[in-house]
């Protein structure tokens, strides 16, 4: 395989006042605008911008940067709508927080951040964190402190006392104390509603509420509804006056369907959901991220002694494993799917291998390739700017060497990556 080659270039020719441009020539593009796929085109970079795609190799003018991706596969930068940059899972996951400080997490985090975006993923969904390390990314990131994917982030999940998200779960009595919407805990209509108030003050950019038990939470039940309908309405309402969208956790069916009659915009995992939860899906086109990477973790896990604690461990092996049957029916079904890995549970900058599973279930690669890109753009609303490669559009792109359509397994060979115009690996 040939390297990527970066050249500067020259020419006498063409108008002095001609403004420079990068220029990229390569050799497949997948744009993700339908099932189009170019060959041999070049794409002009104006600052963060795609200014045109053009059919053959343009060739360069004075000053202008030359790309060369003819031996690639080019494709619009990779969106993971479902990760935890607070968080890894190990078998010190559930002492961290009595040894790990606030510094610790953060810089740890844009670890996890950098090795995303180094994967092709140029856009994600932080959904849950800790000590508020992912809005502090989102703006190290964005002033250029450090690397790493645009962010968009929920803060703190929303949970119920002793729910997915209770950040006190499995602590002795003496250190659970009560949790309050600060917290990410409520119990009633108003705290719904100054939850979300709350997560608008600290900055978020969407909510994130665990409508169900979970399966890494030490409690009991991973499936259990814990929403009344009147407090998830009330979050919904909420968080549409500060023009957030709403992300659900759930596995079980019934906290699912409260959810998705509530108005809200995804469900994450959908362990159990069964047709009538689709056809309500369907019915109010609500995404469904189905993050088959973390049941596949989960459950690989679960059969190594002392990973897990006991009561995760029986949840783990119980749920993991059905994740991918239900996307399966999920896809057949018709219900909009956007790509989501939930990184953290498994292993940051693996991201990618949710690719494979998805195509693994019946998926098609251009379909699993459209889900983490125009259709996570249009689950965050950014369809205008983001998801696509076209002009006017910003100039997050990627490069595979190989044809992802054909084997996708290449999408874990990403070596280079730009992001609105600027290369971040090449």
């Amino acid at each position: 395989m040939k390297p990527i080659k970066i050249i500067l270039c020259s020419s006498a020719l063409l108008p002095l006042f001609a403004p420079a441009a990068t220029l990229i020539h390569a050799g497949t593009v997948i744009t993700a605008e339908g099932a189009q796929v170019l060959r041999q085109h070049t794409l002009v970079i104006d600052g963060d911008k795609i200014s045109a795609i053009e059919s053959g190799y343009r060739q360069p003018g004075s000053g202008d940067t030359l790309i060369d991706l003819t031996k690639h596969t080019v494709l619009p930068g990779l969106m993971d709508m479902h990760t935890h940059f607070s968080y890894q899972s190990s078998p010190t996951s559930y002492t961290e927080g009595f040894t790990m400080n606030e510094a610790d997490v953060a810089l740890r985090g844009a670890v996890y951040a950098k090795k995303t975006l180094m994967a092709g993923f140029t856009t994600v969904r932080e959904l849950g964190d800790s000590h508020h390390i992912s809005t502090a990314l989102r703006k190290a990131i964005t002033a250029g402190y450090t690397e790493g994917p645009r962010i968009f982030t929920a803060g703190r999940s929303i949970a119920t006392t002793g729910g997915h998200a209770d950040p006190t779960n499995g602590v002795s009595y003496e250190r659970m104390g009560d949790p309050t919407p600060a917290d990410g805990v409520v119990n009633s209509v108003e705290d719904a509603r100054k939850a979300v108030r709350q997560r608008y003050k600290e900055g978020a950019d969407l909510i994130k509420i665990t409508a169900t038990g979970g399966v890494l939470s030490v409690a009991k039940s991973g499936m259990n509804a814990q929403f009344k309908d009147e407090e998830i309405k009330s979050i919904v309402d909420t968080a549409k006056d500060y023009g957030f969208t709403v992300a659900v956790h759930a596995h079980g069916k019934e906290g699912m369907e409260r959810a998705i009659k509530a108005g809200v915009s995804s469900i994450e995992h959908g362990t159990f959901m069964d047709d009538k939860t689709m056809a309500l899906m369907k019915q109010y086109g609500t995404y469904y991220v189905p993050t088959i990477s973390a049941g596949k973790y989960v459950a690989e896990k679960a059969k190594v002694p002392g990973f897990f604690p006991e009561m995760v461990r029986l949840k783990a092996a119980a749920i993991g494993p059905l994740i991918q049957q239900t996307f399966a029916r999920a896809y057949k079904a018709g219900v909009k799917i956007a790509f989501g890995t939930d990184a953290g549970v498994g292993m940051h900058g693996d991201n990618w291998q949710e690719f494979v599973f998805m195509t693994e279930a019946g998926m098609p690669a251009m379909a699993a390739l459209h889900s983490a890109t125009i259709e996570g753009a249009k689950l965050l609303g950014m369809a205008d700017t983001l998801g696509s490669i076209k002009t006017g559009k910003i100039a997050d792109i990627i490069a595979v060497p190989g044809d992802p359509l054909a084997d996708i397994s290449v999408m874990g060979k990403v070596n280079f990556v730009m992001k609105a115009g600027v290369v971040f690996k090449q």
